[in-house]
Protein backbone atom coordinates (compact mmCIF):
# COMPACT_ATOMS: atom_id res chain seq x y z
CA UNK A 1 0.00 0.00 0.00
CA UNK A 2 2.69 2.34 0.64
CA UNK A 3 3.86 2.40 -3.42
CA UNK A 4 0.43 3.54 -4.15
CA UNK A 5 1.22 6.11 -1.29
CA UNK A 6 4.27 7.14 -3.13
CA UNK A 7 2.88 7.16 -6.63
CA UNK A 8 0.03 9.06 -5.49
CA UNK A 9 2.24 12.05 -3.80
CA UNK A 10 4.91 12.17 -7.22
CA UNK A 11 1.96 12.37 -9.38
CA UNK A 12 -0.19 14.97 -7.53
CA UNK A 13 3.38 16.89 -7.54
CA UNK A 14 4.29 16.25 -11.13
CA UNK A 15 0.20 17.07 -12.21
CA UNK A 16 0.79 20.48 -10.40
CA UNK A 17 4.14 21.08 -11.65
CA UNK A 18 2.78 20.50 -15.76
CA UNK A 19 -0.27 22.39 -15.00
CA UNK A 20 2.29 25.70 -13.97
CA UNK A 21 5.10 25.32 -16.20
CA UNK A 22 2.43 25.11 -19.06
CA UNK A 23 0.40 28.27 -18.21
CA UNK A 24 3.65 29.88 -17.67
CA UNK A 25 4.65 29.25 -20.71
CA UNK A 26 1.23 29.67 -22.41
CA UNK A 27 1.53 33.36 -21.21
CA UNK A 28 4.93 34.27 -23.40
CA UNK A 29 4.27 35.56 -27.38
CA UNK A 30 5.45 32.29 -28.76
CA UNK A 31 3.19 29.98 -26.24
CA UNK A 32 0.25 31.74 -27.63
CA UNK A 33 1.04 30.33 -31.02
CA UNK A 34 2.89 27.09 -30.86
CA UNK A 35 2.06 24.31 -28.01
CA UNK A 36 5.45 25.13 -26.76
CA UNK A 37 4.74 24.64 -22.76
CA UNK A 38 3.71 21.17 -23.73
CA UNK A 39 6.84 20.77 -25.43
CA UNK A 40 8.91 22.24 -22.59
CA UNK A 41 7.05 19.23 -20.33
CA UNK A 42 7.55 16.35 -22.50
CA UNK A 43 11.39 17.74 -23.28
CA UNK A 44 12.06 17.89 -19.68
CA UNK A 45 9.74 15.04 -18.01
CA UNK A 46 12.05 12.88 -20.80
CA UNK A 47 15.30 14.38 -19.44
CA UNK A 48 14.59 14.18 -16.00
CA UNK A 49 12.78 10.10 -16.62
CA UNK A 50 16.22 9.52 -18.45
CA UNK A 51 18.07 10.33 -15.24
CA UNK A 52 16.20 8.43 -12.94
CA UNK A 53 16.03 5.41 -15.40
CA UNK A 54 19.97 5.85 -15.65
CA UNK A 55 20.60 6.02 -11.76
CA UNK A 56 18.08 3.22 -10.60
CA UNK A 57 18.96 0.14 -12.98
CA UNK A 58 20.26 -2.44 -11.15
CA UNK A 59 23.64 -2.28 -12.32
CA UNK A 60 23.78 1.42 -10.90
CA UNK A 61 25.48 2.70 -7.97
CA UNK A 62 22.45 4.41 -6.69
CA UNK A 63 21.58 1.93 -2.99
CA UNK A 64 18.37 -0.43 -4.27
CA UNK A 65 16.22 0.31 -1.68
CA UNK A 66 16.34 4.17 -2.48
CA UNK A 67 16.03 3.20 -6.43
CA UNK A 68 12.60 1.19 -5.46
CA UNK A 69 11.30 4.77 -3.49
CA UNK A 70 12.81 6.79 -6.92
CA UNK A 71 10.95 4.65 -9.19
CA UNK A 72 7.52 4.98 -7.63
CA UNK A 73 7.55 8.39 -6.30
CA UNK A 74 9.95 9.96 -9.30
CA UNK A 75 9.10 8.01 -12.17
CA UNK A 76 6.25 6.66 -12.05
CA UNK A 77 4.47 9.35 -9.76
CA UNK A 78 6.44 12.83 -11.01
CA UNK A 79 7.34 12.04 -14.56
CA UNK A 80 3.93 10.42 -14.81
CA UNK A 81 2.28 12.89 -13.69
CA UNK A 82 4.45 15.61 -15.38
CA UNK A 83 4.04 13.65 -18.45
CA UNK A 84 3.53 10.70 -19.85
CA UNK A 85 5.94 11.20 -23.04
CA UNK A 86 8.75 10.54 -20.61
CA UNK A 87 7.32 7.26 -20.03
CA UNK A 88 7.30 7.13 -23.98
CA UNK A 89 10.55 8.20 -24.40
CA UNK A 90 12.63 5.97 -21.70
CA UNK A 91 10.79 2.68 -23.31
CA UNK A 92 11.94 3.76 -26.74
CA UNK A 93 15.75 4.24 -25.79
CA UNK A 94 15.61 1.02 -24.17
CA UNK A 95 14.20 -1.06 -27.02
CA UNK A 96 17.22 0.91 -29.22
CA UNK A 97 19.83 0.44 -26.48
CA UNK A 98 18.85 -3.11 -26.72
CA UNK A 99 19.08 -3.18 -29.97
CA UNK A 100 15.33 -3.99 -30.53
CA UNK A 101 15.55 -0.85 -33.48
CA UNK A 102 12.51 -2.43 -34.98
CA UNK A 103 10.78 -2.19 -32.04
CA UNK A 104 11.66 1.48 -31.20
CA UNK A 105 10.46 2.32 -34.25
CA UNK A 106 7.02 0.96 -34.35
CA UNK A 107 6.63 2.45 -30.57
CA UNK A 108 7.64 6.21 -32.10
CA UNK A 109 5.33 5.76 -35.15
CA UNK A 110 2.32 4.13 -33.95
CA UNK A 111 2.78 5.95 -30.70
CA UNK A 112 2.34 9.34 -32.25
CA UNK A 113 -0.25 7.93 -34.88
CA UNK A 114 -2.59 6.51 -32.78
CA UNK A 115 -2.48 9.07 -30.51
CA UNK A 116 -3.07 11.69 -32.60
CA UNK A 117 -6.04 9.37 -33.88
CA UNK A 118 -7.15 9.07 -30.74
CA UNK A 119 -7.04 12.90 -29.92
CA UNK A 120 -9.25 13.37 -33.15
CA UNK A 121 -11.92 10.90 -32.22
CA UNK A 122 -11.93 12.21 -28.82
CA UNK A 123 -12.21 15.29 -30.13
CA UNK A 124 -15.02 14.51 -32.45
CA UNK A 125 -16.96 12.67 -29.85
CA UNK A 126 -16.44 15.96 -27.53
CA UNK A 127 -17.99 17.95 -30.69
CA UNK A 128 -20.87 15.98 -31.11
CA UNK A 129 -21.62 15.88 -27.16
CA UNK A 130 -21.37 19.40 -27.79
CA UNK A 131 -24.13 19.88 -30.00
Amino acid sequence: MLSYLWVGIGGAVGSMLRYWLSGLIAGTRLGEIFPLGTMVINITGSFVIGILGAITQPEARFDPHWGTLATQLLMVGLCGGYTTFSSFSLQTLNLARDGQWLYAGMNIVLSVVLCLIGVWLGYALGQIYNR
